[in-house]
């Protein structure tokens, strides 16, 4: 999941544009309450396997079982993840929308502040099996903190640190546990002039920046917005924890400058797939991208991503897909009940693998691998040590500006500069204004 300016959403709510024609597939009765028989909905999947026809070889048969239970048919179609936002947003301009999407989880607040979707409210969640069915951590990221959500959880990712056993034994080292273990291990595996690194970094990436930026500032028990929702960058414990994520290339030296033109986490993950570096920061589902470059299961292993000593346990934000409903769908009923299919545990179970998700229910158990311990690390990390990305309308602007920043100081540390506090503090300071400024 990636996500880009939501500026345009935004708007639409923000110049009270009406959103009475915002509505699905034309079947079913005008009320909104044709929950079978003749109803078609219009579902508009993200990209989650290996391609998009991938994804409707995945998820045909078992939208053909909803079909077989219900009566409703379902009109798929599968939306690229460089094309989703934007088409997110015609639909609500428009209002030529699906009667069901999926959105990136960081995106719901946004999304939410356009009043273009169904809030999730007392009889909406009752409908999909209740609040009570999801882990908790996932169905926060539904909107805004104190709202009815107008997404809920699909499908889980959290980050891991992947690391390399081979290299560790034979260094004599063992998986860290605190963010100083971590770097000291990194520092002895690190050898330039034989190419090899303790650590990548998708360092050009502004998505997996802003990621590591939140994260890090959450292990300083910091946060980017306060209770009001005006964002609040140039705290101590956010500038620090920037600048100790941009010290595993600056001081540390444990990462390849070249790593700062990675725009992707798929280019840091092959590096350790192809055993150029030790260990990797990445989100569960890099199993398959580790496998086919050559790595085998038994060669690597998983450990939470740690704090420093003394730090909040938090190694991940709840990464993740989230399903929401267009609020004036004219199949309501129907839609609620394919939401309710899609979440329910027969239909997480059979999706978890393929998608290689992380299960958004309680006391499910993850499909994607066959290692139990792999499996129940990154259950716990999901389940215990994420935190959301801040629930504020303000978010997308929040992950542009403070990611791109960081990309930019990457950039200056790769070509032989140095980044202070001081520096840190006066981008994330731009960055602020920035976003103060257009909310």
């Amino acid at each position: 999941m990636r996500l880009r300016s939501l500026v345009a959403a935004a708007a639409v709510s923000a110049l009270g544009i009406s959103l009475a024609a915002c509505g699905g597939s034309d079947s079913g009765d005008s009320s909104g309450g044709n929950g079978g028989g003749d109803a078609t909905l219009t579902y508009w999947a993200s990209n989650q396997g290996t391609s998009l026809d991938n994804d409707k070889q995945v998820l045909t048969p078992v939208l053909e079982k909803f079909t077989q239970e219900t009566g409703v048919k379902v009109n798929l179609e599968v939306i690229g993840w460089n094309d989703l936002q934007t088409r997110i947003q015609t639909a609500i301009t428009s209002g030529q929308a699906p009667d069901v999407v999926n959105i990136g989880n960081t995106w719901a607040a946004s999304l939410q502040a356009t009043e273009a979707f169904l809030p999730f409210d007392g009889e909406a969640m009752d409908a999909i099996g209740g609040k009570d069915k999801f882990v908790p951590t996932a169905l926060a990221t539904g909107g805004k903190e104190g709202t009815d959500p107008t997404s809920v959880p699909l499908y889980g990712l959290a980050y891991g640190l992947y690391y390399n056993k081979a290299m560790f034994q034979q260094a004599g080292l063992q998986p860290p546990k605190t963010w100083e273990e971590m770097v000291a291990a990194a520092k002895k595996l690190t050898n330039p002039a034989k190419n090899q690194w303790g650590m990548a970094l998708a360092a050009g990436s502004y998505t997996e920046n802003v990621h590591f930026a939140f994260i890090n500032a959450a292990q300083n028990k910091s946060e980017w917005f306060d209770a009001d929702g005006k964002p609040t960058f140039t705290s101590d414990g956010n500038v620090q924890g920037v600048l100790r994520y941009l010290d595993l290339m600056q001081k540390d030296k444990v990462a390849n400058p070249s790593n700062a033109q990675y725009d992707n986490g798929t280019k840091a993950v092959n590096d350790f797939a192809t055993k150029k570096v030790a260990m990797v920061i990445n989100q569960n589902n890099a199993n398959s991208s580790i496998v086919a470059n050559g790595m085998k299961p038994g060669e690597y292993g998983v450990v939470p991503f740690p704090a420093p000593a003394g730090g909040e346990q938090v190694a991940s934000h709840v990464a993740g897909i989230n399903l929401s409903i267009f609020k004036n769908t004219k199949n309501k009923d129907a839609a609620l009940k394919f939401v309710k299919y899609m979440t329910d545990a027969p239909t997480q179970t059979t999706l978890g693998k393929p998608f290689a998700s992380l299960p958004v229910l309680k006391d499910a158990k993850p499909a994607f691998t066959s290692d139990a311990a792999e499996a129940a690390i990154f259950s716990d990390i999901y389940n215990t040590k994420s935190k959301p990305l801040p629930l504020v309308p303000a978010e997308d602007q929040y992950e542009s500006t403070v990611g791109k920043a960081m990309n930019a100081m990457f950039a200056k540390i790769a070509t032989g500069g140095t980044v202070t506090a001081d520096e840190v503090k006066a981008a994330l300071k731009t960055a602020e204004d920035q976003v103060a400024a257009s909310s």
